[in-house]
């Protein structure tokens, strides 16, 4: 049974949630400073679900760390339940809930084998090898159609530096670790990066080009997926 109560009880008070796992995406933040820096902090994992809390039914995403992926190794189509508190002022993620946990998985689906063709939807990685890979900017029109349930996917909270040691701005973004082959993948228009004073900053993609040069094009073989048909 679900209970319903309002947004100023929620702020301070754990939910329950339950639902069906549409995707089990990298969960990060990424600091911008102008084009100097665009590093992304790796922090664990976002399920994005559909079902019910205490407060809403439909889609929501809930934040977990590594170790509870690694131990109950979530995976799309897994019937779960357990516990979070709302996410309301964390400006580092764009969960809707976090500190997860009382899990109990009550129906678990079936493995997905990737296909060596995208989305990839097979088992997890490691989060260490989202930070050894880096990520692209990705469309985010792309990552909410035809993206969504790739596991190399990812949506982040964004901390822009505008007056730096003084003032942040705040956004979200959606990024590629994916194959660079990939024919899914579109970097999307470039983005602004707001400095006070200053005329934006565009990342045109050239830190794209930066953030993954430790891997090439056929960057999935590590995983023994094949070639991309």
């Amino acid at each position: 049974m679900i209970y319903r109560t309002n947004r100023t009880e929620l702020e301070s008070t754990r939910i329950r949630w339950q639902g069906t796992i549409q995707s089990v995406q990298c969960r990060a933040w990424v600091w911008r400073y102008k084009l100097d820096n665009r590093t992304h902090h790796h922090l664990g994992f976002n399920l994005w679900v559909k079902g019910e809390t205490d407060d809403r039914s439909g889609k929501f995403c809930v934040a977990i760390s590594d170790k509870q992926q690694q131990k109950i190794e979530f995976r799309i189509g897994d019937e779960v339940k357990g516990t979070a508190w709302p996410c309301i002022n964390a400006k580092h993620d764009i969960a809707d809930y976090y500190r997860a946990g009382g899990f109990k998985v009550l129906n678990r689906a079936e493995e997905r084998i990737s296909p060596n063709r995208p989305p990839f939807t097979g088992p997890v990685p490691a989060l260490d090898i989202y930070s050894d890979r880096g990520a692209r900017m990705l469309d985010s029109k792309r990552w909410s159609k035809k993206c969504f349930t790739c596991i190399w996917a990812n949506k982040s909270a964004v901390e822009i530096e505008y007056d730096f040691g003084k003032v942040k701005r705040y956004r979200r973004e959606t990024f590629c670790y994916g194959p660079k082959s990939c024919p899914q993948y579109e970097m999307g228009e470039p983005r602004p990066v707001h400095y006070i004073g200053m005329f934006p900053c565009m990342d045109e993609g050239w830190m794209d080009d930066l953030c993954t040069s430790g891997r090439g094009e056929d960057d999935w073989e590590p995983w023994g997926w094949g070639k991309l048909s």
